[in-house]
């Protein structure tokens, strides 16, 4: 595997700041963050006010734009926002 150059991580960066800004809006939040933990290839996206929502309500709004992107992770975790 290559590695990533400086202009490949911040298109890197850039989707994913997009992945989590477009989330944050389908759930009406005013509120967002991201880490990626590397060697577990996972992405986790807190979400301010998915604690009000049970599962299937966070999978119906969130299944339509993750089944449309193409970025590696083996897992991505959606998550309440906590302070």
């Amino acid at each position: 595997m290559s590695e990533l150059d400086n202009t490949d991580y911040e298109a890197y960066e850039q989707d994913i700041k997009v992945l989590v800004d477009t989330l944050r809006k389908c759930f009406n939040a005013e509120k967002a963050r991201y880490s990626v933990v590397g060697h577990q290839n996972t992405l986790y996206i807190e979400i301010e006010g998915l604690d009000d929502l049970n599962p299937e309500e966070i999978s119906e709004v969130a299944e339509p734009v993750l089944d449309e992107l193409d970025m590696d992770f083996d897992e991505i975790s959606l998550l309440p926002l906590k302070n």
